[in-house]
């Protein structure tokens, strides 16, 4: 009988880049990817966003994300590199295939695009970007992106994008170009992911049976336009705290929380329904933090 045993779960990471406690240094991104490498995370993931402004009032920036990413080619080896997820309304579609290609050579075939259509308003108005029809120009950003990426041209004129006969040269060492994931939740992008994503991601969760409730939405996309779901990658994330030795958890803390042993328990609920790649928010980083994730990977490989 043949093996039935399904694909390992892969596990990744996504660290911020933003200043809430001062700026994050570069050096320091460095340090935690390089742990995250070494402990053998599979993934290593940054956000895309320019600005944020909590309901409180409060504010806080952020570093550009390709720009991080590329320095985190050159200093990686092994590891998956990613933004979770590019906003495409920031950055000219075109442009940001030229981009995703650039980093699959950087990297070594190493990137995976993440796409989204963004939700902060403010940082929009900040930095000068129309935050009308943001999935009407999502899906049209994706009929530029995807055609460039898989078969290195397009010709596309729309409402809000415009790519004549475009071609992209050269070419990274993947041939169809990066994965490409897509994070979405609404019917109306779950059915972008149906028809363009090589992966869907859906976050942030704590209770692995909240995937699977998304995931009854996501299949009904899939029907809807013909496409059987099982040829998308589910990816997930997932919200963790690593406690110290001694420490208590916080009871209010919105995570998954314990000891590497009983982290690695709850996360196996995620690899039993369904998900293949899971990214996870460590709540507090650093590179403790990361060093302790690596007995979680250990027993994972080990399941």
């Amino acid at each position: 009988m043949a093996d039935q045993t399904p694909p390992r779960m892969k596990l990744g990471v996504i660290f911020g880049l933003d200043d809430e406690t001062g700026p994050k240094r570069f050096t320091e991104i460095r340090t935690l990817a390089e742990a995250a490498e070494r402990i053998g995370l599979d993934s290593l993931w940054l956000a895309d966003h320019f600005y944020y402004r909590g309901p409180d009032g409060a504010e806080q920036g952020q570093w550009e994300v390709f720009t991080f990413l590329s320095a985190l080619a050159a200093v990686t080896s092994r590891i998956q590199l990613g933004p979770l997820v590019a906003c495409t309304s920031f950055r000219n579609p075109a442009l940001l295939a030229k981009m995703a290609d650039s980093l699959d050579e950087l990297s070594g075939g190493r990137f995976i695009l993440g796409l989204g259509a963004g939700w902060h308003e403010p940082e929009y108005t900040m930095f000068g970007y129309p935050f009308d029809h943001r999935a009407a120009r999502f899906e049209e950003a994706l009929q530029v992106i995807v055609p460039l990426l898989r078969d290195g041209h397009v010709d596309f004129h729309g409402q809000y994008y415009t790519a004549d006969h475009t071609v992209l040269r050269p070419r990274g060492p993947s041939p169809s170009g990066p994965p490409i994931w897509i994070g979405a939740r609404l019917p109306r992008m779950l059915g972008l992911v149906a028809r363009y994503a090589d992966a869907w991601n859906t976050a942030w969760y704590v209770d692995p049976a909240r995937v699977t409730v998304a995931y009854e939405q996501f299949t009904q996309a899939c029907a809807a336009v013909g496409r059987d779901p099982a040829a998308i990658e589910l990816t997930a994330g997932a919200l963790v705290r690593m406690l110290a030795p001694g420490e208590a958890p916080d009871p209010e803390e919105r995570a998954i929380k314990g000891t590497p042993e009983e982290v690695a328990a709850a996360l196996r609920g995620f690899a039993a329904v369904g998900v293949r790649h899971l990214v996870l928010v460590l709540t507090r980083e650093s590179p403790a933090d990361v060093e302790r994730l690596g007995r979680v990977v250990e027993l994972l490989g080990q399941s």
